[in-house]
């Protein structure tokens, strides 16, 4: 039976005899017949074509590997080949092979000659296992059956989920840390200085949010936004942050020696791509010659020049997004409705939040059709070089697309936006927005939350219902119920290969992005997971939640809902190791920023030591941070305003004369004060010393955490002084000796 299983399946649509696509399909076919392929036919809606390799490509194959590496130990040139190396080795030469008329299998593919080629999910023990271990919904909190999916998808796919599995794994004690920030932040926080004057300040009138017929306002009207904003911006968040720069690295570095441990365990240590390549194309064609690496400068600067002209247009989309919010919140703050005038700010925030989301869908398909084909101009040689120039152009298009927006809110909201009497306004007409009086934190919060909630359920629900109706649909499609076939019906209507290849035709196709698109779905989670994780502390919990199920559902997908994926070897998960660490950096850079500018520790920082009643009297009794807000709020004269600002002077019964805004502005001349001088200084002082001592944390942490085990190291070295001994020359220098 093991000689009649089909390695490949070619699908065609039954074309008139004599047509131009049946004579490229037979020529097609003819080629591969020519390198001993026998290929079987079989008759239904389409036409079914099994192609099975002769035995001496797989040994012609094991003979140039050992050929290659001479440190492989030595076997018979009989000896059966895996069967992921198998499906690997005819998907190279069926892809590979040219017609007379210099066409490949992906030509025809265009000129519609053939339908679909796929490899085969075969009934075998290892399947079973999987299907039971691994994909399905019962396993949710089980190890991951590394070995078995190595053994079925191959050494690539295999990495991408032992991966996975670990960052899932490590994401608890994230998860944990970022709960307790929570917990802290409501309990031990929770009775505030900061926004207990916030909720007591109810004769602090605050300046109109907007220019025309908008009233004063109460602070203390705040008091459930100031709370909230204090339960993120606290003390606790400090620590957190530098724990999640701590994290990122010690993942990592866990990461590096798991890879080791499981690469030198399948004996990949050595294994080399370029000879791996060679050794395919020299079975495919023993005439070929090598593709030499090159470079052009040229190129690279058109490449350069196209990528920073999208990079401009992403950050312009960002912009676009600013100016959104800016007019929304002037027309919401003037709205009739009562709901939304009063939360106009709230509601300016998540509607930018949910407006940057349909964006991110619809950038998303623009970057990646930039991307490949940048990555096409830029002609890579082998197909891994492919997907690394493809993975850092994509990766840096998709972190514009999704941080621009929230790289605004962090560092530049409530800071450009001027002051009462000389706003910064878009076309002259609309005002930028401000920062609450407790600080922007909040802001990002929200918009991170609404981004990661929307991207992860809806783009789940999407990842796993079109591939399952898709494939529902195609198993309804119509076919014939009476088989007018041609001679040999019978053999055919029962030929026992016919059901399995139309059930795995009938699934969705792979392609060859398909494990590079789950990669980076996860990049760009770890980015929100550690980059402004200190505004958003539950960003790792919901990453934990995600990976639970993703782990389970890519299962479920590539075993019952897509074709099978061809097998590819790999001993590390290539460029995104590079990335994750640039990540970690970057991490480490936006935390520091979102404490030292976005959050309001530093100012009460600098209040309680320099200006509180702390340095006055030794109050044992009383808060340093006492009188914080009456302090970090700026008088402004209503007699001041622009001249085309309508205000109603009137509120409560009182004519206002003053109203408060936040800022550190003289009530004079409206000049920056020394206390925001000192702020600057403090807020430049604390980003370089948190993100120098951040740096050294990790450095430190690469260090001491070995990238390989010393197991595996002695393993390698025992396995090197065995085929040095066993080496033939040097028994005989021992001898002669």
């Amino acid at each position: 039976q093991n000689e009649e299983k089909c390695d490949f399946v070619l699908v065609s649509d039954i074309h008139e005899r004599g047509c131009e696509k049946e004579i490229k399909r037979k020529k097609f076919l003819d080629e591969l017949s020519k390198k001993g392929f026998t290929i079987k036919k079989i008759k239904d809606t389409k036409l079914f074509y099994g192609v099975r390799a002769p035995k001496d490509i797989f040994q012609k194959y094991q003979h140039l590997r050992r050929k290659a590496d001479s440190r492989q130990p030595t076997s018979s040139d009989h000896e059966e080949v895996e069967e992921t190396a198998r499906i690997r080795i005819v998907n190279f030469i069926v892809r590979n092979t040219v017609t007379p008329d210099f066409e490949k299998l992906q030509d025809l593919m265009k000129k519609k000659v053939f339908e679909a080629a796929f490899a085969l999910h075969e009934e075998e023990e290892i399947k079973k296992i999987l299907s039971e271990k691994w994909a399905r919904w019962g396993v949710l909190f089980k190890e991951q059956p590394i070995e078995a999916i190595r053994c079925y998808f191959g050494e690539k796919v295999a990495l991408y989920f032992a991966w996975l599995g670990w960052y899932t794994y490590l994401l608890v004690f994230a998860a944990l840390a970022g709960l307790v920030t929570i917990v802290a932040g409501t309990t031990v926080f929770s009775s505030s200085q900061v926004s207990k004057e916030i909720c007591d300040a109810n004769t602090t009138i605050m300046c109109p949010l907007c220019d025309q017929n908008c009233s004063f306002w109460v602070l203390s009207d705040t008091c459930t936004y100031a709370k909230v904003t204090h339960m993120i911006d606290n003390e606790a968040t400090v620590a957190f942050a530098m724990f999640m720069a701590i994290w990122a690295t010690v993942f990592l570095e866990l990461w590096k020696r798991e890879r080791a441990t499981v690469v030198t365990k399948w004996k990949l240590h050595e294994w080399d791509e370029d000879e791996e390549e060679l050794a395919l194309q020299l079975i495919n064609n023993s005439q070929h010659k090598p593709r030499w690496y090159q470079h052009s400068y040229f190129r690279s600067t058109i490449i350069l020049i196209l990528a920073l002209l999208l990079i401009m247009v992403l950050i312009g989309i960002a912009h676009m997004l600013v100016i959104y919010r800016a007019v929304a919140m002037a027309l919401f703050t003037q709205s009739e409705v009562n709901l939304l005038s009063k939360h106009a700010n709230l509601m300016a925030v998540m509607t930018g939040a949910v407006l940057h989301y349909i964006t991110i869908i619809i950038m998303t398909k623009v970057n990646r059709r930039v991307a490949l084909f940048l990555c096409n101009l830029e002609k890579p040689r082998t197909l891994s070089q492919q997907e690394n120039s493809f993975a850092v152009k994509i990766f840096i298009f998709q972190f514009f697309t999704n941080f621009s927006s929230l790289i605004y809110i962090a560092f530049f909201l409530g800071r450009i936006n001027g002051h009462p009497g000389h706003y910064v306004r878009i076309a002259g007409r609309w005002r930028l927005e401000e920062c609450h009086p407790s600080g922007c934190i909040t802001d990002l919060f929200i918009q991170m939350a609404i981004i990661m909630l929307l991207k992860q359920a809806i783009s789940n629900i999407m990842e796993y219902l079109i591939p399952s109706i898709s494939c529902q649909l195609r198993k309804k499609r119509k076919r014939p119920k009476k088989r007018s076939m041609m001679l040999g019906e019978e053999e055919e209507a029962e030929d026992p290969c016919k059901r399995q290849w139309l059930n795995n035709y009938e699934l969705n196709d792979v392609y060859i992005f398909s494990l590079f698109d789950e990669y980076l779905e996860m990049v760009i989670q770890y980015s929100f997971t550690t980059i402004f994780v200190a505004a958003f502390p539950l960003a790792p919990l919901l990453a934990l939640i995600n990976n639970i199920i993703e782990i389970h559902m890519d299962a479920i997908k590539m075993m019952k809902l897509h074709r099978r994926m061809v097998p590819r070897r790999a001993k590390d998960i290539g460029i995104w190791l590079q990335v994750l660490e640039a990540i970690g950096i970057l991490a480490v850079i936006g935390n520091g920023l979102v404490i030292a500018i976005t959050s309001d520790f530093i100012p009460v920082q600098v209040y309680k030591y320099m200006y509180g009643p702390c340095t006055r009297e030794n109050h044992t009794s009383m808060d340093c941070s006492t009188g914080y807000i009456n302090h970090s709020l700026s008088v402004f004269r209503i007699q001041d305003f622009e001249p085309h600002t309508k205000v109603l002077p009137e509120f409560k019964g009182h004519q206002i004369e003053e109203c408060r805004y936040r800022d550190y502005r003289n009530a004079d001349d409206y000049t920056y004060t020394v206390q925001f001088w000192h702020i600057f200084a403090a807020r430049l002082a604390f980003l370089i010393l948190f993100e120098h001592v951040a740096l050294c944390v990790k450095l430190i942490a690469a260090w001491y955490i070995p990238d390989v085990p010393q197991k595996v190291k002695n393993e390698i070295l025992r396995e090197k002084y065995e085929n040095l001994c066993n080496e033939p020359s040097m028994m005989e220098y021992v001898t002669e000796v």
